[in-house]
């Protein structure tokens, strides 16, 4: 899990490099490869290549596209740190959610959890000079819809291959990249082109990775250590764009990462007992 988050910071860590460019176009980018290898799995092990629960399925992969353009977006508008932090408010969401649509009953210490992580998000606003609201609500918004994806997952269930979710994810994010890139295409220029090839690769290992760790070991232990992707980003933030963090929007960060982690290991013992 840990090379998963590393390689998820290095395809953001692209994104943000290739700034001038569209999200769309990235989106494209990025998506591209991700396609050609799940079609391939899907084909070569040959499993259906639509699957069970087509209309979930494509609700996942508009929403799920949704969310990849509005965080592409919001690196345009904000530090690589901060955007990576704000981003994962989605199990805030996905609790709201889960009350509404599943059902799900959230204990008191879990909604105090929270909003230590809100009063985070409101630190970072308030000490980050390069997030303006604009920007807080895309990132929001990607963070809403990266909730409700994690809710459609959980309801596709073990009903249809984790391929193709990621397939009918990556041919959504594709096609709309493809479409969203004919208003904003722009052509990469000499080393430009390595980035783009780079930003594919590091996506599609960063997926597998993920998925291959989800596979071996229980989810409540593998997700806290997707919050090391914070720490990577705010190195690499540091060291490749010069980010600068003022201490308040860096304990911001601390509180919105501790809250969730906090939830985490109530929610754990809350199965556990």
């Amino acid at each position: 899990m840990l090379l998963s988050t590393l390689f998820f910071t290095l395809m953001s860590t692209m994104v943000k490099y290739l700034a001038e460019f569209g999200a769309f176009q990235l989106v494209f980018f990025r998506s591209l490869w991700t396609l050609i290898f799940s079609t391939s799995f899907l084909i070569y092990h040959k499993i259906p290549l639509w699957g069970n629960q087509k209309k979930l399925l494509v609700m996942r992969g508009f929403i799920g596209t949704s969310s990849m353009v509005l965080f592409f977006m919001a690196l345009h508008f904000m530090t690589l740190g901060s955007a990576v932090t704000l981003r994962y408010t989605a199990p805030f969401f996905v609790a709201i959610l889960a009350v509404l649509f599943l059902s799900e009953k959230i204990k008191f210490i879990q909604w105090i959890c929270f909003g230590i992580s809100f009063a985070g998000v409101i630190l970072v606003k308030g000490f980050d000079a390069t997030l303006d609201y604009f920007g807080l609500l895309i990132i929001l918004l990607s963070s809403l819809t990266s909730a409700i994806t994690y809710t459609l997952i959980s309801k596709i269930g073990s009903k249809d291959h984790f391929m193709v979710i990621i397939n009918y994810f990556m041919l959504t994010a594709t096609l709309i990249g493809a479409l969203g890139s004919l208003f904003q295409w722009k052509n990469p220029e000499g080393n430009q082109w390595l980035y783009f090839i780079l930003l594919g690769i590091t996506g599609l290992i960063a997926q597998v990775l993920m998925t291959k760790a989800f596979q071996i070991g229980p989810a409540y232990k593998i997700a806290p250590y997707k919050f090391v992707e914070v720490i990577f980003s705010l190195a690499f933030g540091i060291l490749v764009f010069m980010d600068v963090y003022t201490f308040y929007s860096l304990f911001g960060m601390a509180m919105i990462i501790l809250g969730l982690i906090m939830n985490e290991v109530f929610k754990k013992r809350s199965l556990t007992q």
